[in-house]
């Protein structure tokens, strides 16, 4: 099978121009139903505005590059003539997150300039992106680009706020008035804006590869500006996992003069449901660089570290050693999860060669062959980058199926190549990825599928140290971080509590929130790789979750959003071949009367319902199990408690 990449429909080209003045509505666009409008302006600076439904905004914000060598694309333009073209394609994604078949329609506007550069504007119905094309010869050093966002009005912005360029990009989100950020403040994205006509919009990148990664600073003012950590020029490898950087070049990064620069991408929503089957960063991606994607497995995996390892009822001491992980992979076959992961402790940290006696992992390669599950294996970035090659031949000739690959911290110019290396190289061994340590998704998935998920999330693991995450970061993040890419949250806690019975702790850890709100996770969270974050002693003991839990799948068909509002709730269907699944999850307690009209496909479905129960208010594990017969033409009241949730199967059936 080869990586899906377009099945074209239609696809036009309206229009060349070139005249030697034009009228300013030449310089507009407008998205397919013509609802969206960039208009651009060739003044000192070129810059764009935006409206939607005839109101403004952004206000016009200019778009400019500064390369050491003088040139200065976006400064003084002058335009040589103008591209439009109409597209209408279904792109086929290798590994399908919303959707097996997206629908692309977008209206594009290339403006060749003077001095070998173009700028490329796309206007979807959903949202609008823009990139720089320059056609230099030799290598150019780019100093700084100018990414200047100023509003129309002062919306509210969700802001992640970072402290420094090394990060994790595991932040909360803080709302603010745009012009109450100062310039000191930073957050990494995807950032969403807010107005309170009830638009919003959410910023973030695509087709990110041999550049700096993009955070927007404040200005005091209804404006936010981009910043890019600069080149390193000497680092301090603090320990086996963090190398820090002691001094930057005075530009961003040192690139090939002839290319395309990363798509600045504004996501549109009249509605918050809209943000959660926004495909914009996928689409606007790279084209997949393999020939062969049929290895690629996505599934479900038993995850050592969150639960630490912690089992009972057995005959053995549990630990980091062949009978623990023997044990992991009997569960995981039982219940049909396809992979587990070998967590921090299978290696002396420094050398991935220095294997602990106590496993045997080739040995632990056959069992789980035999019985169905495959093995993950966790790295640190750097000890891996040190030993790239012989330590992926050694994986694959134990016949491992895949990486986690942790701590990267940042995304500066060589960070982000670096992602692009692991990624090719562990392709070439039929190897899977999962980034932890990382910063957000912007394309690299479609380019090389076999990356399945990554972190750069604030997720459960958190709730080992602090109180958190909340139920109302938990629901915020469907419509921010997930929009973006995939997320590896690492959801599935079996012990709930509400504060002020929670208690964060590194052996048996909880989460905030209540059991359903776990269950409900697995259809609204995004990851082809998702963690089942718990001890499997502890899902034994609740065979009615693992019911659940072992048909659930990672990949969708179909995503239809019933319910949505950021920070407040959401209520998902998605489809699976021809079985449905539908998740919801709140921060506060409330009712929904679901629509069940998007069913299709049988006449009646057999529900297998899991709802908060009737004292989940105050003890949070407490759930009640169910079995309805449904149809298409059925409404259900369901009800949800403070911080809860509610998941439901459903499966076709002929009466």
């Amino acid at each position: 099978m080869r990586c899906g990449r377009f099945l074209s429909v239609f696809c036009m080209l309206l229009a060349w121009v070139c005249k030697p003045a034009l009228l300013a509505e030449d310089l507009r666009l407008f998205s397919p139903d013509s609802r969206l409008r960039v208009c651009v302006s060739l003044e000192d600076t070129l810059a764009f505005s935006l409206a939607a439904d005839g109101r403004p905004l952004l206000n016009p914000s200019p778009l400019r590059m500064h390369f050491r060598q003088g040139a200065e694309p976006g400064l003084k333009p002058v335009l040589k003539r103008v591209r439009r073209r109409m597209v209408d394609e279904t792109v086929l994604p290798a590994v399908p997150l919303k959707f097996s078949r997206i629908p692309e329609q977008y209206a594009e506007m290339l403006l060749e300039m003077e001095g070998g550069y173009d700028v490329v504007f796309r206007a979807y119905d959903n949202g609008i992106a823009y990139r720089f094309v320059t056609r230099f010869q030799g290598t150019f050093f780019i100093e700084d680009e100018t990414v200047d966002l100023r509003f129309s009005g002062n919306p509210d912005v969700y802001f992640p706020e970072e402290e420094s360029f090394l990060t994790h990009s595991e932040r909360e989100y803080r709302v603010l008035r745009a012009d109450s950020i100062q310039a000191g403040q930073m957050a990494s994205l995807p950032i969403l804006l807010a107005w309170n006509h009830g638009v919003k919009l959410a910023v973030t990148e695509s087709d990110l590869r041999d550049y700096p990664g993009l955070y927007m600073r404040g200005t005091g003012q209804p404006r936010l500006r981009g910043i890019f950590p600069a080149v390193a020029l000497k680092e301090v490898r603090i320990r086996d996992r963090t190398v820090k950087v002691e001094k930057r070049a005075d530009y961003i990064a040192a690139t090939e003069g002839t290319r395309a620069y990363p798509w600045r991408v504004l996501a549109f929503s009249r509605q918050d449901a809209d943000l959660l089957t926004n495909e914009l960063v996928y689409l606007l991606a790279g084209s997949c660089r393999l020939d062969d994607v049929s290895w690629i497995r996505p599934g479900k995996v038993a995850w050592d570290w969150w639960n630490d390892l912690n089992l009972y009822g057995v005959d053995f001491r549990a630990g980091i050693n062949t009978k623990t992980y023997e044990y992991y992979i009997d569960f995981a076959s039982r219940y049909g999860i396809e992979y587990i992961i070998l967590d921090e402790g299978w290696y002396e940290l420094g050398d991935l060669f220095k294997v602990k006696p106590e496993v045997d992992i080739p040995a632990l390669v056959e069992y789980g062959r035999r019985r169905g599950v495959s093995i993950i294996l966790w790295v640190v970035w750097k000890t891996l980058d040190d030993q790239l090659e012989p330590a992926l031949d050694r994986f694959a000739e134990w016949g491992i199926r895949g990486i986690k690959v942790d701590f990267m911290q940042r995304d500066d110019q060589w960070m982000v190549n670096f992602y692009y290396r692991i990624a090719e190289a562990a392709a070439k061994r039929r190897l899977l990825v999962n980034f932890h340590g990382s910063y957000k998704p912007a394309g690299l998935r479609r380019v090389f599928p076999n990356v399945l998920t990554r972190e750069g999330v604030r997720g459960l693991e958190q709730s080992k140290w602090s109180v958190f995450p909340t139920p109302r970061h938990n629901i915020t993040l469907p419509f921010i971080r997930m929009l973006a890419g995939p997320m590896d949250y690492t959801p599935g806690a079996m012990i709930n509590a509400h504060e002020p019975n929670f208690k964060a702790r590194w052996s048996r850890p909880m989460s905030l929130g209540t059991r359903c709100h776990q269950l409900a996770m697995y259809v609204i969270y995004e990851s082809p790789l998702q963690m089942l974050a718990d001890s499997p002693s502890n899902y034994e003991r609740e065979p009615e979750c693992m019911e659940f839990l072992s048909r659930v799948p990672v990949v969708w068909d179909s995503t239809v959003v019933l319910e949505a509002r950021v920070g407040e709730y959401a209520v998902l269907a998605r489809r699976s071949k021809e079985t449905w699944f539908i998740g919801a999850m709140t921060a506060e307690p409330r009712e929904f009367d679901l629509d069940l009209s998007f069913l299709t496909g049988a006449s009646h479905y057999s529900a297998l319902v899991f709802q908060d129960g009737p004292n989940a208010g105050r003890h949070a594990e407490d759930f009640l199990k169910s079995r309805k017969i449904l149809s298409a033409e059925d409404q259900i009241s369901i009800r949800l408690a403070k911080g809860g949730g509610w998941a439901a199967v459903l499966d076709g059936m002929e009466r």
